[in-house]
């Protein structure tokens, strides 16, 4: 199993930036590795998504937790590999939000294709926050 997580803070506040995640059509809009995505039903476990990366062919993945203005959780199965990113919002003390993005990866080469999921997590979440603080 291979695990990595990311994440940023915010003066937006969870229901601001849940706005953003639910809204996956917009997701380009702050997620430069998203060429093509299109949700296929509601934002709710259960619904699934193809998303097609810039260059590469497109995969299905299914919102397997959606909790508003706190979490969802996606699940994409390639093969025998299985990928889960959590996106999380947590509200601080400091009345700032940290958002999170948690990923695990179990399968015939977790090792090597964890860090190529995750590598522009880093930028996504920035361009998340500045747009969220608009």
């Amino acid at each position: 199993m291979w695990t990595h997580e990311d994440s940023i803070e915010t003066s937006a506040l969870p229901p601001r930036v849940w706005e953003f995640f639910s809204d996956v059509a917009r997701w380009k809009d702050w997620n430069a590795g998203i060429e093509r995505i299109e949700m296929h039903g509601p934002f709710a476990k259960g619904t699934t998504f193809t998303m097609q990366p810039p260059g590469q062919d497109a995969f299905t993945s299914t919102l397997i937790e959606v909790k508003p203005n706190e979490s969802f959780t996606d699940e994409t199965v390639i093969g025998e590999t299985r990928v889960l990113v959590s996106h999380q919002l947590v509200l601080l003390p400091s009345g700032r939000t940290k958002i999170i993005y948690r990923t695990e990866i179990t399968g015939p080469g977790a090792e090597e294709f964890g860090p190529i999921v995750t590598s522009d997590f880093p930028s996504v979440l920035a361009a998340l926050k500045n747009l969220a603080e608009q």
